[in-house]
């Protein structure tokens, strides 16, 4: 095992599997001579050439287009867009296309960072899984930590589907231990993981939310003496809602939390799923912890104050609890 960050797993798991496929190569704007907005993909240029790391126009729809032209013709490319918000730009070769082909393999990965907390502004902040979550024919992977990352990418690489690959931009320097390159095995979809163990309330949480879900655990059983299990999906297409239930059908009580908007996200597709298949085990409301319902503010305090914070699914999870503490 080795200490790295998330950018840097992530590198390494296209690294290796450039190595191990000819087919597979990586577009997008500035991949290449400027590494990589957030630096994800430095020295693979130096490494494979102009050929298969290409520096692209800002052109999303026409890099995805091509993108799912090279996939049909045999190649496994990754596209990396800057930020999920120009991937709104890329919907049409995204839906209607990549996900839609019909019976041609569409080996496709699209990264793509999202979430706040760098003072981006609206345009470059959003959490948009919900957006893809929606999509037949798509694979969506919200990874949470870097060994989860690289995992998660290989089997985005390897796969014969579009996966949408969403990476949140304040976790590219978070740091975990990894795989020695080559040691890492590709992590199936569909496979949540238990973050902490508990039996008072089930927190589940994706991408940066996951951290701030096991905080919160951390601070409910330190201040309140609850213990909360919390479950990270890794995916959400296709979705662990096994693991989910489980959890549930154990501790009776769920928060979910998203930073994502309140209508129609994430956690509102969680919260339904839940209430429908696990309803007879439930002795309160399935709680949701969301980002606030407007566009994200470029104001540091404002900004902050849209996004969800450990105090908050404490509170959720206290509400859940009401009654029997």
């Amino acid at each position: 095992m080795t200490t790295l960050r998330m950018r840097e797993a992530l590198r390494d798991a296209m690294a290796e599997e450039m190595r191990r496929d000819e087919a597979v190569f990586v577009m997008g704007e500035d991949v290449g001579v400027f590494q990589g907005a957030f630096k994800v993909t430095e020295g693979l240029l130096e490494e494979f050439g102009e050929r298969r790391v290409r520096d692209t126009p800002i052109s999303e729809n026409t890099i995805v287009g091509a993108g799912v032209g090279a996939a049909i013709g045999g190649l496994r490319p990754v596209v990396e867009l800057m930020t999920v918000n120009f991937a709104l730009l890329a919907l049409d070769q995204i839906v209607n296309h990549a996900a839609a082909i019909g019976q041609a393999r569409v080996p496709l990965v699209v990264r793509m960072p999202g979430g706040g907390g760098h003072q981006l502004g609206p345009t470059h902040s959003h959490s948009f899984e919900a957006l893809f979550l929606q999509v037949p024919g798509l694979l969506v992977a919200c990874p949470s930590t870097p060994a989860d990352g690289k995992a998660l990418l290989k089997a985005a690489i390897r796969d014969d589907n579009p996966v949408v690959f969403i990476e949140h931009e304040s976790l590219y320097g978070t740091r975990g231990e990894v795989p020695d390159d080559g040691a890492a095995e590709p992590l199936s979809f569909g496979e949540a993981a238990v973050r902490r163990e508990g039996g008072d309330v089930t927190i589940v949480g994706l991408l940066k939310m996951a951290h701030v879900a096991e905080g919160a655990a951390r601070a409910l059983s330190h201040e309140h003496g609850v213990e909360a299990e919390v479950i990270d999906p890794r995916t959400l297409r296709p979705l662990d809602l096994d693991t989910i239930l489980e959890s549930v059908r154990k501790t009776n009580r769920a928060v979910v939390v998203e930073e994502g908007w309140p209508h129609g996200g994430v956690g509102a597709n969680l919260a339904t799923l839940i209430t429908e298949q696990a309803f007879d085990h439930l002795d309160a409301p399935v709680q949701r912890v969301t980002g606030a319902d407007v566009h994200m503010p470029y104001a540091r305090r404002l900004e902050q104050a849209a996004i969800p914070h450990e105090e908050h699914v404490v509170q959720a999870a206290l509400a859940a609890l009401e009654g029997s503490l």
